[in-house]
């Protein structure tokens, strides 16, 4: 998918990529503006307890690094938004730092992903699509098990290509 050209990655991306990937940094966006919900595992997941076994340092140190880490989360996605094309399908091209963005983006994404879809470290997610097709192919958890996948397919490629 992404490849190295000069100082740039580049991918091309069919109209209905564009749709998930629009879709998915959306929903990161609102997750971090107007779902922003601390008792929310997912927000728990993105914005760990710095000290578990402390909660008071952990608020504190919540209270001073919370609002910058959001919004630097939410330029991340916006970054996936920013460069997809508007309409239909087509190139993107990543600069260095733009690449860095969406890589960290990709992660939140997977990560809100993982916990709404209960992967766990040793979940295979080849034989969770499976046994998820085998019950019901059209089920949403089959299209979000693939979304899933799609994204760490995305991420690997352009780690590749940054590294390339």
């Amino acid at each position: 998918m992404f490849r190295r050209h000069g100082e740039h990655c580049v991918a091309t991306f069919a109209p209905d990529e564009v749709r998930v990937l629009r879709k998915v940094a959306s929903e990161v966006v609102g997750l971090l503006s107007e779902g922003f919900d601390h008792e929310d595992p997912v927000v728990e997941r993105l914005f760990p307890d710095i000290y578990p076994e402390d909660p008071h340092n952990s608020a504190e140190f919540r209270r001073y690094t919370e609002g910058d880490l959001k919004t630097s989360k939410i330029d991340q996605a916006g970054a996936i938004l920013a460069v997809l094309p508007s309409d239909g399908g087509g190139e993107v091209r990543l600069d260095w730092d733009t690449a860095e963005a969406w890589l960290r983006a990709l992660n939140d994404a997977r990560l809100a992903m993982g916990v709404r879809l209960e992967i766990k470290a040793d979940t295979d997610l080849g034989e969770e699509l499976d046994e998820a097709v085998l019950r019901d192919p059209t089920s949403s958890r089959v299209f979000q098990l693939s979304v899933y996948a799609y994204l760490g397919y995305l991420q690997e490629s352009l780690l590749n290509a940054l590294t390339d």
